[in-house]
């Protein structure tokens, strides 16, 4: 049940990428108004998943879980019912609400569920099932826009999320609540730290890097982070405690997921797009293409998860980054207004083994070797980790595109992606040498 809850929450990720393009066309919106109906999810899902993660340990995981996915599915119909993007932005902020509290609580209650020598192994196949809607949902995207329109993506997550609630209530054993009171000047800070940092990073194309708007929103989210940190040191019963703070193989392989998420988000975000603009996809078509960048984590995600539990994180970590920065690096070098798609095949698929590699071994890392009563905790931090590096992947990799080209023509839309691709390379090398930090095999 978590990793279905996890799947549905990354396939709705990777169907609206594919429908991108078929939305900017219906609803009239611009690059910045796409960007928003990304980031408004990754924003509010990234601002409130300590929160969720919080109050899972006090109100109960399992309640908290089925309410997300209540939650999320009402969001979704609201999605597929905007007449404008303003509303469907907003609509996409309460689904990330809903996310934030399902995420955190689907890694804790699978990693309560498995011994710690076995979560490694439990980890891989959470990813692999979670990986079947890298495969299917740029095709899913892809048929459903073409086919029925763009809301459909969004209409189906209703009846499965729906589908889910009586069974999380039913079936999933209740583990022990760690209990005590919440910490609700933690909850605060947080929500503010991760508030500023995010809309920081979402504003600063629009609003420029040097505006009082996104250095006062990125001072403030620092400001708040490290307050944050004080606080923790001082609470009675700390949302995020000091041990975990202390952790090499919590903090390391939060700042590597940061990174790779980063790299990861530029390019859902803007490969859909290239493959209809530049080479004249239609929806389907573009995501058929984007096919052979899910099997290997599909394939692979399990095993390597396994094997993490013999060898160690870091060796597959670093593996894995590096396997991704060369496939971006390789695809930045190929990309022209008039490659073929056989030049990207080999690239795409490259990426996918990276990521298969790199993301069980860091999930594996942060959360694998937390002492049950702070999985909760743990999870939160590093699902946190992970949405804002999407947005600072969106930010980022948004600005590079502005930068370099423009979605005018193709050949300025080669221009912006190459430039873009150049940046997602940059930050799974950062990731790499944030992973070079975790701790090596325990004997």
């Amino acid at each position: 049940m978590s990793s279905a809850a996890s799947f549905l929450v990354v396939l709705d990720s990777l169907v609206v990428a594919t429908a991108l393009t078929s939305i900017r066309r219906d609803l009239g919106s611009s690059l910045d108004g796409l960007e928003w109906t990304v980031n408004a999810y990754t924003l509010s899902f990234a601002v409130l998943l300590l929160s969720g993660a919080a109050l899972g340990d006090k109100l109960g995981r399992r309640r908290v879980f089925a309410a997300g996915l209540a939650l999320f599915a009402a969001a979704s119909a609201g999605c597929a019912l905007a007449p404008s993007v303003g509303v469907l932005i907003a609509a996409r902020a309460v689904q990330g609400a809903g996310a934030a509290a399902v995420m955190p609580m689907a890694l804790a209650l699978l990693n309560a569920a498995f011994p710690a020598h076995r979560r490694g192994r439990a980890i891989g196949m959470y990813g692999s099932i979670t990986s079947v809607a890298v495969v299917l949902g740029p095709v899913l995207g892809g048929a459903v826009t073409q086919g029925l329109g763009w809301q459909w993506v969004f209409w189906v997550n209703v009846p499965v999320a729906l589908a889910a609630v009586p069974l999380v209530l039913t079936r999933l054993a209740e583990p022990p609540r760690p209990g005590g009171a919440v910490d609700l000047p933690g909850l605060l800070l947080a929500a503010v730290a991760a508030l500023g940092l995010a809309w920081g990073l979402v504003r600063g194309n629009a609003a420029g890097w040097g505006s009082a708007e996104t250095i006062g929103a990125l001072i403030a989210g620092a400001v708040a982070a490290v307050a944050f940190g004080a606080w923790q040191r001082r609470a009675k019963a700390p949302m995020l405690p000091p041990r975990l703070l202390r952790s090499r193989a919590l903090s390391a392989g939060n700042v590597a997921i940061f990174a790779l998420n980063g790299s990861l988000t530029i390019v859902v975000f803007l490969m859909p797009q290239f493959q209809q603009v530049v080479s004249g996809q239609d929806p389907l078509g573009a995501g058929l293409r984007l096919l052979p960048w899910g099997v290997a984590p599909f394939l692979l995600a399990s095993p390597a998860g396994a094997l993490a539990d013999r060898i160690g994180a870091r060796s597959l970590s670093l593996a894995g980054l590096a396997v991704q920065a060369a496939a971006l690096g390789w695809m930045a070098a190929v990309v022209t207004p008039g490659v073929s798609y056989g030049a990207l095949v080999a690239p795409i698929v490259l990426s996918g083994v990276g990521l298969a590699v790199a993301i069980p071994s860091l999930t594996r890392s942060a959360t694998a070797t937390t002492p049950l009563a702070d999985i909760g905790k743990a999870s939160g931090a590093f699902a946190t980790m992970r949405q804002l590096g999407a947005a600072f992947g969106v930010a980022i990799g948004g600005a590079a595109f502005t930068a370099a080209g423009a979605i005018t023509s193709a050949q300025a839309f080669s221009d912006g992606f190459r430039a873009a691709l150049i940046v997602a390379a940059a930050l799974a090398v950062a990731g790499l040498i944030a992973a070079a930090a975790l701790p090596g095999r325990a004997r």
